[in-house]
């Protein structure tokens, strides 16, 4: 097992060695996670939830018509649906 020493700020914050930030693929502004299991620390790139990307995309329309975007998948389905019955 390798060691790699850091500092910690007064700020509490360290710097998380290139080594590492190149092992688990973390880009500057990336999330990370501790996770803490019987006393060890773990430091893994954090999942994104619901909450980390709500309202990342915007709706097209406001407010957004989903009345009418039910209508229109359903459509498409249909349609998908006849064209799959039609090879058999």
């Amino acid at each position: 097992m390798k060691e790699i020493v850091t500092t910690m700020t007064t700020k509490g914050q360290v710097t998380i060695p290139v080594e590492i930030r190149y092992l688990l693929g973390l880009k500057a502004k990336d999330r990370v996670a501790f996770s803490i299991d019987k006393g060890n620390v773990r430091l893994a790139p954090a999942k994104y939830t619901l909450g980390a990307v709500y309202d990342v995309a915007k709706p097209i329309n406001k407010p957004e018509n989903f009345k009418k975007l039910k209508q229109i998948a359903i459509k498409e389905h249909s349609k998908k649906v006849i064209e799959e019955a039609g090879k058999i």
